[in-house]
């Protein structure tokens, strides 16, 4: 290689290092993805919740990792709260009536989504709207709780949301408020605030519901004292009865899709596996290359045994020599008998026309009509076509009929 083209190598080489120095010196940015996962430390996880929960309702909290149907049909004694956050929590008929039975027999169901799927709302007599944030305060809303125990004065701001979801009662069946929400304004009266945590009575039971789930996420309780809010909401729940945490409706989930999830995730492998990466592809570069002349390839000589065997015997026929054909034939017969049989050709007499009857599944007689017509050819000097092709069927039909053919 010239001194030209190790120079545009070293420039390349140069370059990627330097990317690289780059992008791992660059902070890492946020992930804003609406995650809910418990183990997931990013904003919109769930990770603070379930620590909190765990202190709060010590030896009270199982995690449950697969749908609630399966659950419910598996642990028939199950009792207690079951809880669910996350941005969209849609269980379809079976699930949800199943859930609906298990709250009717005294347990809590508790959701904390964006969305409700419409036969629960039917269900429960409710319908939502949506409050859209003002001008003054784009994408920001304050939430309250209603008893003034678990609520700051000034309520609790979150900045992150261009929306909400809240609820509204139809019919004359009761319906607790525990939560209100409303929009940051300075002309904002307190009859424009709209209701998004409530507690409806089903059965024994009890369902309580939220449109706020981000309020237990970590980004918003480890912000400012955002922690009471949650706090607040989760006093509701009973702390002498189990609380199963869902962890199978999760939009995060969809994140572990890929084995090379964690190499790609982290910074270290990430930069490790570029690396080996750009080591192959220099090896293939350089490495490459042959080091050693193709061998040529040789073809075998083809056994040309056969087609000598049989020009040599079109030369005796087109010369008329039919004695020495049937001599050759011959000849290559009582070869055959000796090697396969293991007989003497020498003496031809009975024990030899027996012994070769027994071991080529042929007839005594069959055997001297062979040996017979073979003394009657050699003894004539002269021979016509048909005798020589009657030689050559008695010997093929007797080596066929001597394989089992």
């Amino acid at each position: 290689m010239d001194k030209k083209g190790i120079k545009y190598i070293i420039v390349a080489v140069a370059t990627v290092a330097l990317l690289m120095i780059i992008q791992y010196s660059s902070p890492k940015q946020i992930n804003w993805t609406n995650s809910y996962v418990a183990k997931h430390k990013i904003p919109y996880g769930t990770f603070v919740l379930n620590d909190v929960m765990e202190h709060l309702f010590e030896n009270k909290v199982k995690q449950v990792n697969i749908p609630p149907f399966e659950f419910l049909k598996t642990n028939e004694e199950a009792s207690g709260t079951y809880f669910f956050v996350n941005n969209n929590v849609s269980f379809g008929d079976s699930e949800l009536f199943s859930l609906l039975d298990w709250v009717k027999k005294g347990n809590t169901l508790f959701i904390a989504s964006e969305d409700y799927e419409e036969k629960l709302l039917d269900t429960l007599k409710l319908n939502t709207a949506t409050l859209f944030s003002g001008l003054e305060n784009i994408r920001s809303h304050k939430h309250k709780l209603v008893n003034p125990a678990l609520d700051l004065e000034d309520g609790y701001v979150f900045n992150k949301e261009d929306y909400v979801t809240y609820f509204m009662k139809y019919g004359t069946d009761s319906m607790t408020i525990l939560g209100t929400v409303t929009n940051i304004e300075k002309t904002q009266k307190k009859d424009e605030e709209v209701n998004n945590v409530i507690k409806r009575s089903f059965g024994q039971g009890e369902i309580i519901l939220s449109t706020f789930p981000k309020a237990f996420t970590n980004y918003f309780i480890l912000k400012d004292n955002n922690r009471q809010y949650t706090a607040g909401i989760l006093s509701y729940l009973d702390d002498s009865r189990t609380i199963y945490v869902d962890n199978h409706y999760k939009s995060g989930k969809a994140v572990y899709t890929s084995p090379m999830y964690v190499f790609l995730n982290t910074k270290e492998f990430k930069w490790a596996y570029y690396l080996a990466l750009i080591g192959v592809v220099i090896y293939v570069f350089f490495e490459g290359k042959r080091k050693q002349r193709a061998i040529p390839v040789i073809t075998p000589l083809k056994n040309q045994t056969l087609a000598f065997t049989r020009t040599i015997a079109d030369m005796y026929f087109e010369k008329g020599e039919r004695k020495q054909i049937v001599e050759h034939k011959v000849v290559h017969f009582l070869e055959y008998v000796r090697s396969r049989y293991y007989l003497s050709t020498l003496k031809k007499d009975d024990e030899f026309y027996n012994n070769l009857a027994s071991r080529s599944n042929h007839t005594k007689e069959e055997i001297k009509a062979l040996f017979s017509l073979i003394a009657q050819l050699e003894a004539k000097n002269n021979l016509t076509d048909e005798e020589l092709q009657k030689l050559n069927s008695g010997i093929e039909n007797f080596k066929k009929k001597s394989h089992g053919k």
